[in-house]
């Protein structure tokens, strides 16, 4: 028996690096801002950006405690604090991972047509 997935409730920005997380049956919108992963790593003393990034993708549960309270942009964090089991883990193991990556693809050059008009 196939088990059916049901539609995502919030609209995800993907340009700018949100992503989808269910965690139970509440809908989350995560993006690893620069304001909230400031506030991840003060939490949880990182020392180091490679640091933050193994502790949230590592389904440390401090680490995911922290993620799901401060990089939710969209959603009840609270239910979803509540709602949490280690099942969960993985699933947001893997949405951090996706958030954290946007602040790495290679589209962020910016617009060299504006700069070259405005040269």
């Amino acid at each position: 028996m196939a088990t059916e997935k049901k539609p995502f409730p919030l609209q995800v920005n993907g340009a700018r690096g949100e992503v989808a997380l269910w965690i139970g049956d509440v809908p989350l919108v995560i993006a690893a801002t620069m304001g909230g992963l400031s506030a991840v790593s003060t939490r949880l003393e990182c020392k180091s950006f490679q640091d933050l990034f193994v502790r949230l993708s590592g389904v440390e549960a401090a680490a995911t405690l922290a993620g799901i309270e401060l990089l939710t942009v969209k959603g009840d964090r609270l239910a979803a604090i509540d709602s949490l089991r280690l099942k969960h883990f993985p699933a947001c193991a893997a949405a951090f991972s996706a958030a954290l990556a946007h602040h790495f693809d290679d589209g962020d050059e910016g617009n060299v047509e504006a700069v070259e008009k405005a040269a």
